[in-house]
């Protein structure tokens, strides 16, 4: 772990990726570090102060992991809550004094809420440091500790090769993208492409299975052809294809098709932002609004689009010998 072998880490925000990168945190750290975990889900804190209760201590507030760690991570499901986790007046990280901390922020949300963060850190407490680190890779990619972040800063900070190191205690790449907020850009612009190739991968299969295919071997020759795509190959969106994708456990433990509307969504806005011309961004993004309030779809793995859109998920049936 290098120079940070003495830190004191905080993590806030407890929930399906923050719960499994703070227990690779706990595992992976050095002896002597000490881990303060704040969530407003007080069990999830003491859920993971269980497993882990000589190293990881629970905080009080945003403000207070701050107060106590050198080092904070944050990891929530909207701009809003990284907006209270960071700027609230009397429970946020920047209610206390910052000196010299490391601060990294690894929730998806909207660039202009993240750079408003930082721009009031450099005001406010100028030799802190704020980085954007989103993740891909999903519950399971956190699970596995094979997440990729990317990091908004250039190959030429000097701070680089410390967060690689620390983040690498919690996934398998770190990726600079180039300046402050770029992260989350080149975040939103991956789940921009990932929730199309869903979609696509659905209908897809369901067009092939129509006509009498197994969609096994289906996806198979997708394997080997042109549309070979990581959701095929991991998170296949039809049951039984991929025995660990969350399409085989009823679309569990996965990426939320609601967490997909947001993400999504703010792709979709990100492009208006900057010019970008869409042909499939409101077709999408129309298609994960009705899929996330469908009662057969709601709280499920992003890819039960495919159930959405009508697939038999009873093919194994036809398939018998």
């Amino acid at each position: 772990m290098g120079s940070t072998t003495a830190d004191i880490i905080g993590f806030i925000g407890l929930g399906a990726m923050g719960l499994p990168m703070a227990q690779h945190l706990a595992k992976n750290t050095p002896a002597g570090t000490q881990l303060y975990v704040y969530d407003i889900v007080e069990k999830a804190m003491t859920d993971l102060i269980a497993l882990h209760p000589e190293k990881v201590k629970p905080g009080k507030s945003p403000r207070h992991v701050a107060e106590l760690c050198n080092i904070v991570i944050s990891m929530v499901p909207e701009g809003s809550h990284v907006r209270a986790v960071y700027l609230d007046k009397e429970t946020g990280i920047c209610a206390t004094a910052l000196e010299n901390k490391l601060l990294i922020d690894c929730s998806t949300i909207d660039t202009a809420t993240s750079l408003e963060v930082k721009d009031h850190i450099v005001q406010h407490h100028p030799s802190a440091s704020f980085y954007d680190a989103p993740v891909s890779g999903g519950v399971l990619g956190a699970q596995k500790g094979a997440i990729a972040f990317f990091l908004g800063c250039a190959e030429s900070d000097p701070t680089l090769q410390r967060l690689t190191d620390l983040l690498r205690l919690m996934g398998k790449q770190v990726i600079p993208c180039g300046a402050p907020s770029l992260g989350l850009s080149a975040k939103l612009s991956n789940n921009y492409l990932s929730g199309l190739i869903a979609i696509a991968a659905s209908e897809a299969l369901n067009i092939g299975m129509r006509a009498g295919l197994d969609p096994r071997v289906l996806s198979n020759v997708f394997g080997a052809g042109t549309a070979q795509n990581t959701i095929c190959d991991r998170f296949n969106p039809c049951p039984g294809v991929v025995p660990d994708a969350p399409s085989s456990s009823d679309y569990q433990n996965g990426f939320k098709v609601q967490l997909m509307k947001k993400d999504f969504s703010l792709a979709v806005a990100m492009a208006e932002q900057v010019g970008a011309r869409l042909v499939l961004g409101d077709a999408g993004l129309k298609t994960y609004e009705a899929a996330a309030e469908d009662p057969r779809c709601r709280d499920r793995d992003s890819r039960v689009v495919f159930r959405h859109l009508g697939g038999d998920e009873d093919w194994a049936e036809k398939f018998k010998e």
